[in-house]
């Protein structure tokens, strides 16, 4: 069966990319949660001088009192924000994306059984999509999971859209193929 790489690929790519999860709750979480506080603390105070008519007891704020508390809020919120930059770039990078690749190797593997084609252009096919996930959703995680910065490098580079393109090429592929040998039921390879 030629699909069956791409579904054990898919399955561990998807235990791969999977575990993000928890190691950005443990990673990045409690530097998440501090921050927040900060934010909520500050940014509190400063809704209460505002509230109050920008006075402290009783007396008129000064200019630069009111400067120094929107500063400290300002700081706060933007520490909040950044401590949150890092977890929503592998969110939507490494984490999403390689899901994403990941379901897809194993969705084409199973069609890839379901279909009466070519052996070579099923071979094809199940390359295109593994190395296409590899070199999407695989640097990714090398790049913004991992902080290797060759692989950014390769991102950055001619090679770098290769990888989506590999998956848009392999989903055009399964379309011809689908059109032409789709049976709803396991051929064996070789039949077409």
């Amino acid at each position: 069966m030629i699909g069956k790489k791409n579904i054990i690929f898919g399955f561990f790519f998807l235990a791969l990319t999977a575990l993000l999860g928890p190691v950005m709750i443990l990673s990045y979480v409690p530097q998440v949660g501090e921050a927040a506080a900060l934010k909520q603390q500050k940014v509190g105070a400063l809704q209460q001088v505002a509230a109050d008519g920008f006075e402290k007891d009783l007396e008129p704020m000064s200019a630069k009192q009111i400067a120094e508390a929107n500063t400290h809020a300002i700081l706060a919120l933007s520490s909040s924000l950044n401590s949150q930059a890092a977890m929503d770039e592998i969110k939507g990078g490494p984490h999403a994306h390689g899901n994403l690749e990941s379901l897809l190797n194993i969705v084409v593997g199973i069609f890839l059984s379901l279909v009466a084609a070519k052996p070579l252009m099923k071979q094809l096919i199940s390359w295109v999509f593994i190395v296409g996930t590899i070199l999407h959703s695989g640097l990714l995680y090398l790049s913004r999971a991992l902080g290797q910065t060759w692989a950014d490098s390769i991102m950055s580079s001619p090679v770098g859209p290769a990888g989506p393109a590999l998956i848009l090429i392999g989903l055009i592929l399964c379309g011809i193929v689908a059109i032409q040998g789709y049976r709803g039921e396991p051929v064996k390879d070789g039949l077409f």
